[in-house]
């Protein structure tokens, strides 16, 4: 009984604080299923907002290296196609993964299209560009293919900006780095 009252306790002073982390958040593959994000608990992730006619769209060709690299390992890329930037994904979901599939042979999950601005910004991005919830790696995002590499604990822990590669030495030290301490 006093366990249960101690774990009600955790829960409830947790709520009150406002954590959270992406684990907390539901939302839908780009085939329309409702996707909880509980499912990467434990993983490294790096979140991506991601579109298809942008400077850095060859991106997703390091994105997929960089996620077969280390996805045995326990990472995994989660990329959400965005129209907020210059209309550079207009595409539906079904032309975006097609595109994905095809040109860039993307296996690592894609997510359906959002916004990661704005009023209509969707939670997850929120929660992510909140500077009170995530000093170090909140604030709005200013262009495509903004990268957040999320903890094993499922809070950012680093923030890369569009023209960092996902292939880049900061990033791949990062992901080992969380990869080493999810080992622990």
């Amino acid at each position: 009984m006093r366990k249960l009252i101690w774990a009600l306790l955790f829960v409830g002073t947790a709520a009150m604080a406002g954590e959270k982390s992406i684990y907390d958040f539901t939302v839908n593959s780009i085939d329309g299923e409702p996707t909880a994000l509980a499912k990467y608990q434990g993983q490294v992730a790096l979140v991506v907002n991601v579109a298809s006619r942008c400077g850095f769209t060859p991106q997703y060709a390091a994105l997929e290296k960089v996620y077969e690299k280390y996805r045995d390992r326990g990472f995994v890329v989660v990329a959400f196609p965005a129209n907020d930037f210059g209309g550079q994904e207009p595409g539906s979901d079904k032309e975006i993964k097609t595109f994905c599939s095809t040109r860039y042979n993307v296996t690592f999950p894609m997510m359906a299209k959002v916004s990661v601005k704005g009023d209509d910004k969707t939670p997850l991005y929120r929660f992510l560009t909140d500077k009170s919830a995530n000093p170090q790696t909140g604030g709005e995002i200013q262009w495509n293919f903004t990268k957040f590499l999320i903890g094993p604990g499922g809070r950012p822990v680093a923030r890369f900006e569009p023209s960092v590669t996902p292939d880049d030495p900061r990033v791949t030290a990062a992901i080992e780095r969380e990869l080493a301490a999810a080992r622990k």
